[in-house]
C-alpha cells in the first residue's frame, strides 16, 4: 500500500477533490477517514456519489482504517488519504503507515485558531500536532486546487509560538 496523497479538507469528498486532485493524484482508492461520517449511513451514501470516475471510494472510521492498513487490505492499491483534522494523519504514521506529505485545502474557521492562509486556520493543539508532523520528516503545504502554487507552511507552523 501507498499512499500516494494525504489531504486535509473539511469538506472531505466533494467537486474539487473529483475533479482536480483526484485525476492528478495517481491513485485508485480515495479514503476519507471521517469518524462521523463513516456511522451516518445517509451522508456516507450522498458521499460516495461523488465518487472520482475510475477509482474505488473508502468512507470508513479511524478504526478501520487503521485495521485495515495494518491487516494489508490496501497492499497492492496507491491510496489518496483525505481527513479533517491533522491528529489521524499523525496516528497513521505512528501507525508505521507512510506518508511523506501532507496538503491542505481548506478548514473551519475557528475563534480560538490562528490564521495559517486564507482557507486554512489551526487551534494550538493543531500547530503542535503540524509541528510533530514535520519533525517527522512530513512535507506540509497549503494549496486549495492544483493551479495554486504549494505554500509550505514549516516556517510559518514553528513562528506561532511553538
Amino acid at each position: 500500500m501507498t499512499v500516494v496523497m494525504a489531504r486535509i479538507d473539511n469538506r472531505l469528498l466533494h467537486g474539487i477533490i473529483v475533479t482536480q486532485w483526484a485525476p492528478i493524484s495517481n491513485a485508485n482508492r480515495v479514503m476519507v477517514i471521517d469518524n462521523d461520517i463513516a456511522s451516518d449511513d445517509i451522508a456516507k451514501a450522498s458521499m460516495r456519489l461523488a465518487r472520482p470516475v475510475h477509482m474505488a471510494v473508502s468512507i470508513i472510521s479511524e478504526q478501520t482504517a487503521l485495521r485495515n492498513f495494518t491487516n494489508g487490505q490496501y497492499n497492492r492499491e496507491k491510496v489518496f488519504v483525505i481527513v479533517k483534522k491533522p491528529d489521524i494523519i499523525l496516528r497513521l504514521l505512528n501507525e508505521g503507515i507512510e506518508i511523506h506529505s501532507l496538503t491542505i485545502g481548506s478548514t473551519i474557521i475557528r475563534k480560538d485558531a490562528v490564521r495559517l492562509s486564507s482557507r486554512v486556520f489551526a487551534t494550538k493543539e493543531e500547530l503542535e500536532i503540524y509541528q510533530i508532523l514535520a519533525q517527522k520528516g512530513v512535507s506540509i503545504s497549503v494549496q486549495y486546487v492544483p493551479a495554486d502554487k504549494p505554500k509550505d507552511i514549516t516556517a510559518k507552523i514553528n513562528e506561532e509560538g511553538l
